[in-house]
């Protein structure tokens, strides 16, 4: 019989030992580089051009940060994402969990033939083109809501959701319709209670979907002032690029003579603006997972149980 110290055997201490080493290990690979994006975000030209393995600046420079928050194009693209987010999830949830509770109901007329048009779907799609001549067709170009009304269905959401909602004993509807109740009243007054973990997994991948999401602002958005934050930080990265490059800097010393603006433009180092950009970017997202992650395995799982 194995040894014991404290009621748990040798051989149980060194393999939670180890176990914590291994993980303290994993959790130092994910937390270093994002610790490493922090200082480049304070860092100078110097110190950007000779940052290697280091844990502390001795000295914390503010330029790309007030690069950042000094540009009004930053703050209005904040609120154009933040409209898309807000606006996109909430009408996500909507769409997406009425539609998987509609196709749970095994006595919808056509539900298998429903259930397969969203299945085929997923792997065939219109394409941009169609797309973008349906929306110039109905007047959305340059318009905030195509953003959110475009990614409102996802097929595979759908699909999640019914699963799910066929989890759900039939028996409680059953005797909601006995009582009375209709179906509207059902869908919200007992299965979104019942749905909370489907609810945030549904939230959760609307809400990253529209906060990462670009390129549809990018081919409908001609307005640069309808933009979103990431086609911002992009044009912002661009422009520090090219005042930092040997032609334009030949070209601006002769034609404007170093103006005071272009010499702030060569004291910030793009790499430090970049990172200042990624931690604002990546910021909600950080703050609001933590909330959500304890629904997230639990409704994906429960949501893949029946088919």
């Amino acid at each position: 019989m194995a040894s014991s110290i404290n009621g748990k055997s040798v051989s149980g201490k060194i393999f939670d030992t180890a176990n914590l080493v291994m993980l303290a290990l994993f959790c130092l690979t994910i937390i270093y580089p994002f610790w490493t994006i922090v200082l480049r975000s304070f860092s100078s030209i110097n110190q950007v051009n000779s940052l290697g393995l280091n844990v502390w600046l001795e000295t914390w420079h503010l330029d790309g940060w007030r690069y950042v928050f000094d540009n009004n194009a930053v703050g209005r693209a904040y609120l154009n994402t933040l409209h898309r987010l807000v606006f996109g999830t909430t009408l996500a949830l909507i769409v997406t969990f009425s539609a998987g509770y509609g196709l749970s109901k095994r006595g919808l007329p056509g539900r298998s033939f429903l259930t397969l048009l969203f299945v085929f779907t997923v792997f065939f799609q219109g394409g941009l083109i169609p797309t973008y001549l349906v929306v110039r067709r109905l007047g959305l170009i340059d318009n905030r809501w195509i953003l959110v009304m475009l990614p409102a269905v996802s097929p595979i959401l759908v699909i999640i959701s019914r699963n799910f909602l066929m989890t759900i004993d039939q028996a409680l509807e059953e005797s909601a319709v006995i009582d009375g109740a209709g179906y509207w009243r059902i869908l919200l007054q007992i299965m979104v209670p019942l749905s909370k973990p489907l609810l945030a997994v549904l939230a959760l991948f609307s809400a990253v979907a529209h906060w990462n999401n670009w390129f549809d602002a990018l081919i409908y958005m001609n307005d640069r002032a309808k933009r979103v934050l990431q086609l911002i930080i992009q044009d912002m990265m661009r422009e520090l690029t090219l005042a930092q490059t040997d032609e334009f800097i030949a070209e601006m010393m002769e034609e404007l003579r170093m103006m005071d603006e272009f010499r702030e433009l060569l004291r910030i180092p793009p790499q430090a603006a970049q990172a200042a950009t990624i931690l604002i970017t990546i910021g909600p997202i950080i703050f609001v997972y933590p909330f959500l992650q304890k629904y997230f395995v639990k409704g994906v799982m429960l949501g893949s149980i029946k088919g």
